[in-house]
Formats: C-alpha cells, sequence, structure tokens
C-alpha cells in the first residue's frame, strides 16, 4: 500500500545563516549605524532588538529578506508581541513553528476526506501524518491538492514508499 509522510520542518542551519546574514547587514548599513539593533538566534527562536519601532520594522524586514533569500519559508515565523525593554528600546520575541501540531493535523485530515478520494486515510504520528491509498495516482492528486491549499505552515512530503 502506497504511503507518504507530511511534515513541517526547517533546516535550521539555513535559519542560522540567515540570522548571520542579517546580524552583518545590520552591523554595517547607515540607518543602523548607532541604533543598538541586533538579531540574536536563542533556543526558542530568534530576538530582534532596537532603539524604536521603525527601526524593529526595518529590521522584521532585513530578516524576512535574509530568510526568503535562504529559501526558509516565512510560514514557520510567529511573531510576538513588540516589549518594552530599557532604556525606552523595544525588543520582539520570533518563534519557529516546526511539527504539525494536534489542531493543524486535524485540520488536515479533514481537508483530505473532504477531497474524497476513495482508499485514501490519514493517521497522527506525533508532530507529522501519514498518508496511506490503494492507488499511487490517488496520493499524488492529494499531495497536489495540499500544496495548492494555505494551511499556514510549510508542509513537506517525505517518504513515499510503494
Amino acid at each position: 500500500m502506497p504511503t507518504f509522510d507530511v511534515v513541517s520542518q526547517v533546516d535550521m542551519q539555513e535559519v542560522r545563516n540567515a540570522v548571520d546574514q542579517a546580524s552583518r547587514e545590520v552591523s554595517t548599513r547607515f540607518d543602523f549605524k548607532g541604533t543598538d539593533s541586533t538579531v540574536a538566534l536563542k533556543d526558542e527562536g530568534i530576538e530582534l532588538h532596537s532603539d524604536s519601532d521603525q527601526r524593529l520594522k526595518a529590521l522584521t524586514q532585513v530578516l524576512e529578506e535574509k530568510l526568503v533569500r535562504r529559501k526558509v519559508s516565512l510560514k514557520l515565523l510567529s511573531f510576538g508581541k513588540v516589549e518594552e525593554a530599557s532604556k525606552g528600546a523595544v525588543r520582539q520575541a520570533v518563534t519557529l513553528n516546526v511539527g504539525i501540531n494536534q489542531d493543524k493535523a486535524r485540520e488536515i485530515g479533514k481537508f483530505l476526506k473532504g477531497l474524497n478520494l476513495k482508499g485514501v486515510a490519514h493517521q497522527v504520528q506525533g508532530d507529522q501524518l501519514r498518508v496511506s491509498g490503494k492507488k499511487r495516482d490517488d496520493l499524488q492528486t492529494a499531495i497536489q491538492a495540499m500544496r495548492d491549499h494555505d494551511f499556514g505552515i510549510p508542509l513537506q512530503f517525505i517518504n513515499q514508499r510503494d
């Protein structure tokens, strides 16, 4: 029985490279001189720090630009609220949404059932989904339909087996 797995993963090395590039650009750009703006990769995500809201928005734009250039989907970013820091500065935490949570798994499952493909079933396995079917053509149709639909998270299709 043909199967494949639906996952939501990110290459952390590419994220690290994008954050490093953004940090380097911020340190050399003229409009960031003397603003004490930083982009840092933490254990739980990325932290942005600047002296004003306008600089923070520009910092966010630089980070997103570097992530896109490295082919990291912006759907995995979740921006926290802007917090006040010391001396009138502001900071913002950006979390990386990796894996498929239970709510998204249910939403994807309902979407697959709504396709009315005969013999296609899904099963939740931790932070991924296993989809199986009787015919490979039905599974390819399901993959194409999931690529066309926006679930709000980046999806990858791995472990395709016959």
